[in-house]
């Protein structure tokens, strides 16, 4: 599982070897800038899009073959960039290569406002991976019309006909995820993880006569293929060397064939020859057992994540998108924050779930708070701020998971300028200067407790179907908010005191409170058009966590909401209460998730998550009118530079910044394109 990036810290803190023709191709047409004594974290924004830079701190701490390492790694990773863009919708590619070529052709007028327009737009596909936004899964709505593209694609000879042209201005596959209650989620979700004639029973039916080899060790069915009807059969289209996605799984594996040969350690070596295998095979007891050595796998600087993971983007919950992020160990933080991981017992002993649902042993969970060396697929350029992996219930329970912090996004975030917003929706003095004083200590450890206690918290009941079957499209929401559910529960607690972590955590425990609540109440809408729903998993879980603490506690007056000089507001007159509340509601949801009850989810869900109070929504947006940065932030990655001898092999590897974000989107489908426009098995 991952922790987005969220409007927390937006708001509130203002929170083998390659060819050597190759290379130098990389290096000149990437445009790079100095570093400067002053790090410039902001690159540009347009649209509702704010794009930045990151560092790599401690890089040049790294060995020659650590360096090598993460080289090969971040290589492995955009080499399957192609692949998001094509699980995200199937014209996305043919798409993608038409605007580009149009960009880069066009010599005629770039003063207008329909060129303008185009650029807008071209720029919002890349920073989603395509043509729905990334966050709210709407398909971009262009600020030009078809003519003025036919005639840029006729002055430029780039072609763009049929369907793949239409669809840009059309109504049809008018939502990549489509989670409406009482619809066919997967028939009416744009995804390319289905055939287009695929339908929710369909799914449902086909999962339902595969059985695992050892029930208790359930296999990841539908992970790592598309779901398509041959003459009216369902069938599978593995991704893997000679099937679906072949060609960048092969660049994929050339790479990481490459990282095996400099492995820090036996350990490390030998889960990356599983990560192998199974990208050769698509075997998913491979994909287990991949999982539980790179789970075992804590020793060393490096570590990485890499294949087809999250869920989040299948209306049905089964297949994952492509991602890749690799990390260095940040040595200072992690030991600081190893705390958590050394006392998740200690956590899970004295939660509020039902003796039940708690687990005897919380086994190998480690935290460690890592810098982001390079990221691809569906972690770039929109980024998570934590990561828990694996996601299989079994593995995380016989083995453990590893959870991390990106240490260096997260800085990145809190230092791309304030955006005023804070003192727009905070209630009083107290409620801004707690946040200033204690807000990114809060939000901090929210992410590390939501990773590495939250996700490697509670046991499902025994004989109870994996949550995808039986909360099927309501899992990830659940999950998430069950993780924050965890982290709010201990935020507000003396035993992070006790630990060292905090110097006062009634504090820093009001500041988060009072964050979370003002974010899932109101600051969040600003993503959202109003009479929009809330659709989005991370979005949806932080709403009915908040709607629901707010309404259970209206007979204590514990989050009272305030009309002052006809601006709304949500203050916290009773912090222990509320702590109260959130430990009955994750008692709860751990219940559901425990038994698989979908009708409460359901009922959690759709009563507290989805639907939005419109008053209170248009009033945010006339108040956010005054600001102008964007409500959603990405990055552009770090260019690793490897320099060679004459007789081929890597003698350093340099760090430089992209000047731009057009021009590092460019340059990756210069290099990393793999995949045919039309892609097929």
């Amino acid at each position: 599982m991952k922790l987005k990036f969220i409007l927390v810290l937006a708001i509130i803190t203002g929170f083998m070897f390659s060819c050597k023709e190759d290379q130098k191709e990389v290096v000149e047409d990437t445009a790079t800038v100095q570093e400067q004594k002053e790090f410039d974290y902001n690159v540009e924004q347009f649209a509702d899009i704010k794009v930045l830079r990151y560092q790599i701190p401690g890089w040049e701490n790294l060995t020659l073959k650590e360096q090598k390492l993460v080289y090969y790694l971040t290589q492995a990773g955009l080499s399957g960039r192609d692949i998001m863009w094509d699980q995200n919708y199937r014209h996305n590619l043919k798409i993608r290569q038409a605007l580009e070529n149009v960009y880069t052709k066009y010599t005629g007028d770039k003063t207008t406002e329909d060129w303008k327009a185009f650029e807008t737009y071209l720029k919002r596909v890349w920073f989603s991976n395509g043509i729905h936004h990334h966050y709210s899964n709407d398909k971009i709505k262009p600020g030009f019309s078809s003519a003025y593209l036919k005639g840029l694609l006729a002055e430029t000879n780039s072609v763009l006909e049929g369907e793949a042209f239409d669809v840009i201005f059309n109504d049809k596959d008018a939502k990549k995820v489509n989670l409406t209650k009482d619809v066919d989620n997967v028939l009416l979700s744009a995804v390319n993880f289905y055939g287009p004639d695929v339908t929710t029973a369909d799914v449902e039916n086909f999962y339902k006569k595969k059985k695992s080899p050892n029930p208790d060790k359930p296999l990841s069915y539908g992970l790592n293929s598309q779901l398509v009807k041959e003459n009216g059969v369902l069938k599978e289209r593995v991704y893997k060397s000679g099937g679906l996605y072949g060609e960048a799984i092969d660049e994929i594996v050339k790479w990481l064939e490459l990282a095996q040969g400099v492995a820090e350690n036996k350990a490390q070596g030998d889960a990356l020859g599983l990560l192998i295998e199974y990208y050769k095979t698509g075997d998913l007891q491979t994909w287990d057992d991949y999982n539980v050595a790179w789970t075992a796998a804590t020793e060393g600087n490096i570590d990485y994540i890499n294949s087809f993971i999250e869920v989040y983007n299948d209306p049905a919950g089964y297949r994952g998108s492509y991602e890749t992020i690799v990390q260095i160990k940040d040595f200072d933080m992690s030991e600081k924050m190893s705390v958590l991981s050394e006392n998740a017992q200690w956590f899970e002993d004295n939660s509020p779930l039902m003796d039940a649902h708690k687990k005897d042993s919380v086994v190998g969970v480690t935290y460690k708070v890592v810098n982001v060396a390079g990221e691809a697929g569906d972690a770039s350029p929109s980024t998570p701020i934590g990561v828990n992996l694996p996601n299989a219930n079994w593995i995380r329970a016989a083995v453990g998971s590893k959870s991390v912090s990106l240490g260096n996004i997260i800085h990145s975030y809190n230092n791309a300028g304030s955006t005023g917003r804070l003192k727009e929706f905070v209630h009083d003095d107290e409620e801004f200067e707690l946040e200033e004083k204690y807000g990114q200590l809060a939000d901090k450890l929210h992410t590390a407790l939501h990773e590495v206690i939250g996700h490697a918290s509670g046991q499902l009941n025994p004989g109870v179907g994996e949550t995808k079957e039986t909360l099927k499209k309501y899992a990830s929401t659940l999950e998430e908010g069950r993780a924050d559910l965890v982290g709010l529960y201990y935020l507000y607690n003396p035993k992070l005191q006790e630990l060292g972590l905090v110097d006062d955590w009634k504090s820093v425990g009001k500041a988060a409170y009072d964050g979370y609540i003002r974010n899932g109440l109101m600051t969040q809408l600003i993503r959202l058009n109003l009479g929009d729903d809330v659709e989005e998993a991370h979005m949806v879980n932080r709403q009915w966590v908040s709607a629901w603490a707010f309404e259970k506690g209206k007979a204590d007056n514990v989050i009272e909401k305030v009309t002052r000089d006809g601006k709304t507001y949500f203050n916290i007159n009773d912090y222990e209460k509320l702590h109260e509340l959130f430990g009955q509601l994750l008692r709860e949801t751990q219940r559901i998730k425990s038994e698989g009850d979908y009708k409460a989810v359901e009922a959690l869900v759709e009563g507290y998550g989805v639907k939005v109070d419109q008053a209170i929504h248009a009033e945010v947006l006339e108040r956010n009118k005054q600001f102008t940065s964007a409500p959603y932030s990405g990055f552009v990655n770090p260019v690793l530079v490897a320099e060679k001898d004459e007789n081929g092999d890597i003698t350093a590897v340099k760090v430089t910044q992209p000047e731009s974000f057009d021009g590092q989107m460019l340059s990756y489908s210069k290099h990393y394109s793999f995949l045919p426009v039309n892609v097929k098995m």
